[in-house]
């Protein structure tokens, strides 16, 4: 390690975010062990320190991820993932593919005043006008992503009724793996006790990602190291997760390099809500006014109608659509109409329950934010939690709260702006089962076979591993 750093470091009094305005910098400038805190009053950063020597910068490898430094922070995020980046390679004439994220379109829709179908017709317009090959839609991956969890579901809940002998310590609660900030802040934080119970199933970014590097790419006559694929999504995390090593994967080498074989990601890149807005200034365009583009039906949850369909759920619909299956599938029960979602706390922690002749035989849970989850996180450590599935988010409010997502505009405030953004969400959207999605009924026929198989398995489900949780530790990274 070097001598420039001191190993006290500390954050403390974790809380659910940093201002938007807060960078994941300490300057050490004239510091002389002594604690500087932070404009926000839910951080204390102290450092010891005796030379004087450039700001310290905490890389994504040492990062906690608690969805404040990393969901706001311009300095932690990777170079590669930015506007310049996505530009350099179009010039270099690169096969770029964009997936577009539901809750991406619902920012820009709110922002620019339009439909979320008119901004995913006019995206498609302003990115093929810039280069890019094809135009996507996460709400498919999405689809996947919970075919596989109802299937894990379903086999964790039927080894839960077996003998003691015969039943995995961890295989209730099911804990959703979509976001990566609630990922990493396990991993990094809360060690193996909690990573089993945690989904393997991959995210909707993640799986789109697999699934254009792995197949749609020969439909398109590319080979996966020639596509360059770029997901828009409202969650700097998002930027951490496509550079996990798990995300990657060995192809030959077509090219002059000596090499045999090359390692390439399933995203090579992510761009923020914001930052797409910030393209869009960048190119001088009056958004509004471009004329609208077919979608490309080939990965896009569009109906013959020009309708986009989906699920219920501005976070993914994870705990809704998990419970409507185990209902059917375990005990006959069609449930239809809304749920009935009970407020537990406060609007960011509500469950759900089945009941079968007089006994609760499935509860649910929604529990967005780090504060609420806490709760979750103690009661599988000391394993009194009751609920067989939780949809786990780290921003309050989910997902449409993403730290990525368009700023609100002068005289508007956050409240406002969510609850715009929410009342826009599933405009333009039909409400269907995933299961039914003849687009991904397709990739099963044609590619995944079925949900659980091996194939599934291999490229829809991923590993965690515990991380050492101490910053000394890992302070030659910096």
């Amino acid at each position: 390690m070097s001598d420039k750093f001191s190993p006290t470091l500390r954050i403390g009094d974790l809380s659910d975010f940093i201002a938007p305005s807060q960078a994941c910098v300490v300057s050490l400038k004239g510091l002389k062990s002594n604690t500087k805190k932070s404009e926000n009053p839910q951080v204390k950063v102290s450092v010891s320190n005796n030379k004087q020597t450039e700001p310290v910068k905490i890389s994504l490898k040492d990062c906690l991820a608690c969805s404040g430094c990393i969901t706001s922070a311009e300095t932690v995020m990777l170079e590669k993932q930015s506007v310049d980046d996505f530009l350099s390679n179009i010039a270099k004439g690169k096969s770029i593919i964009i997936s577009l994220s539901p809750q991406s379109r619902s920012s820009l829709a709110v922002h620019f005043g339009i439909s979320p179908l008119q901004v995913f017709k006019k995206l498609t317009t302003f990115f093929k006008t810039l280069g890019v090959k094809a135009v996507f839609d996460t709400s498919c991956s999405r689809d996947i992503t919970l075919i596989e969890t109802c299937n894990e579901f379903i086999t964790r809940y039927k080894e839960s009724q077996l003998n003691d002998d015969e039943r995995s310590k961890s295989a209730l609660p099911l804990l959703s793996s979509a976001c990566p900030g609630w990922v990493c802040y396990a991993e990094k934080q809360l060690g193996s006790y909690i990573l089993p119970y945690i989904s393997s199933v991959k995210s909707p970014q993640q799986t789109m990602g697999a699934t254009i590097k792995h197949q749609i790419c020969q439909k398109m006559d590319l080979r996966p190291d020639e596509v360059y694929h770029v997901t828009v999504m409202p969650c700097y995390d998002k930027k951490l997760e496509a550079v996990r090593d798990d995300f990657t994967f060995e192809v030959e080498s077509q090219g002059e390099s000596n090499e045999n074989h090359v390692i390439i990601p399933e995203v090579d890149s992510v761009l923020t809500s914001g930052e797409v807005l910030d393209l869009i200034k960048l190119k001088s365009v009056d958004f509004s006014a471009l004329e609208d583009s077919p979608l490309d039906n080939i990965l896009t949850n569009v109906n013959e109608e020009g309708y986009l369909y989906g699920v219920s759920g501005s976070s993914g619909g994870y705990a809704e659509t998990v419970f409507r299956y185990a209902a059917k599938v375990l005990f006959g029960v069609e449930t239809k109409g809304p749920l009935a979602f009970k407020t537990i706390r406060n609007t960011d922690f509500r469950e759900v329950s089945l009941e079968v002749d007089g006994h609760v035989v499935l509860k649910f849970a929604v529990c967005y934010g780090f504060q609420n989850l806490q709760n979750i996180v103690r009661k599988v450590k000391m394993r009194k939690c009751d609920y067989h599935f939780v949809e786990v988010m780290a921003c309050p409010s989910g997902c449409l709260n993403g730290g990525g997502q368009i700023k609100p505009n002068p005289g508007q405030s956050p409240k406002e702006l969510l609850q715009s953004l929410e009342g826009i969400y599933m405009e333009n959207v039909v409400v269907a089962d995933p299961f039914e999605n003849p687009l991904v009924k397709r990739l099963y026929d044609e590619w995944l076979e079925e949900p659980g198989s091996e194939k599934s398995k291999r490229y829809m489900h991923t590993e965690y591993h515990p991380v050492v949780k101490s910053i000394t530790s890992q302070l030659n990274n910096w």
